[in-house]
């Protein structure tokens, strides 16, 4: 694992939906924390994972510890339109006045991208706010939205640089997309599974980013890789036996398609090393009934490790 992606202050870990990217959040965020980083975990607008994750209560709009050194938050329009528009307008009684209003409440509705511009100015300010004169969060890992909905998230602030008139959005828009492009500051992690879709997915989700987006890139990281049990030299035996009666032709059955499954897993892993020019770390399948903070413990170990010592 390129342990340097934990050395930013901004994460965000993004993927095809169903690729597991909170589970990695979680585990990428555990790892600092065991490192002794104060890290915070955000969400956006998003039915919380990682708090449970960890096997701790859904934080909701407050920052809440879920772990010694790890804090989680949902960072949602409503709650991130508020501390917004009192960080701007500085008082309560103004706010109330101003964007408590319902003509103002449908206005700010009908603003293009201003939902997606609070939620991501939100997370930016926990990422450099600084208190005392040290950072409030050694690392902030964004749990982003799936590849285009985290596109639409992330280009906000330049999509108003090209359209907004001079003013409080537009100076925003600046100091933000000058933060996301930074890569001393931001690192982004695509996630995928080793599958067909998922690595196509990935691969454009990367053109996107390098093309449209301007993000450094840190790593690529594919999830539930199964691990090849059997040579070559062992596979054609396994066929054979797959007739005899049970328990032993079953057994071969299972065995052979594990062997298939490899297999093609680790095509689809050739495939997104070739496509991708990013450190790949390949996190392997973990064969649970539950997943919880006992298996974010074992893929952070492994993401420590360096991944999964049979993909090396």
């Amino acid at each position: 694992m390129p342990l340097p992606l934990l050395d930013h202050r901004l994460l965000i870990v993004t993927g095809k939906g169903g690729v597991g990217k909170s589970s990695v959040a979680a585990a990428l965020a555990l790892l600092a924390a065991r490192g002794g980083k104060r890290a915070l975990v955000c969400e956006v607008n998003a039915l919380e994972r990682v708090a449970p994750l960890l096997g701790a209560p859904r934080a909701g709009d407050e920052i809440r510890q879920a772990l010694p050194s790890l804090y989680t938050v949902n960072v949602r329009p409503a709650a991130a339109m508020r501390e917004y528009g009192l960080m701007v307008l500085k008082y309560q009684t103004i706010y109330e006045a101003v964007f408590e209003n319902r003509v103002v409440r449908h206005f700010l509705k009908v603003v293009p991208s201003l939902a997606e511009l609070v939620m991501l100015g939100k997370i930016l300010h926990e990422a450099r706010v600084e208190e005392g004169g040290r950072r409030r969060w050694d690392l902030v890992v964004v749990d982003a939205p799936s590849t285009g909905h985290a596109v639409q998230l992330l280009r906000t602030p330049a999509a108003l640089l090209e359209t907004v008139p001079p003013g409080p959005l537009r100076r925003d828009a600046r100091w933000m997309q000058a933060l996301l492009v930074d890569p001393a500051f931001t690192s982004l992690a695509l996630v995928t599974l080793p599958e067909e879709l998922p690595v196509n997915e990935a691969i454009e989700l990367d053109e996107q980013v390098r093309g449209l987006l301007g993000i450094p890139r840190g790593a690529l990281l594919v999830n539930s890789v199964p691990e090849p049990r059997f040579a070559d030299r062992e596979r054609a035996p396994l066929r054979e036996l797959a007739g005899e009666p049970s328990p032993l032709g079953p057994a071969a059955r299972a065995a052979a398609l594990l062997a298939l499954r490899a297999e093609q897993a680790g095509r689809q892993v050739a495939r997104a090393r070739a496509a991708i020019d990013l450190p790949v770390t390949v996190l392997p399948m973990l064969a649970s009934g539950t997943w919880g903070r006992e298996e974010v413990e074992r893929l952070a170990t492994s993401v420590g490790e360096g991944g999964a010592s049979w993909a090396r």
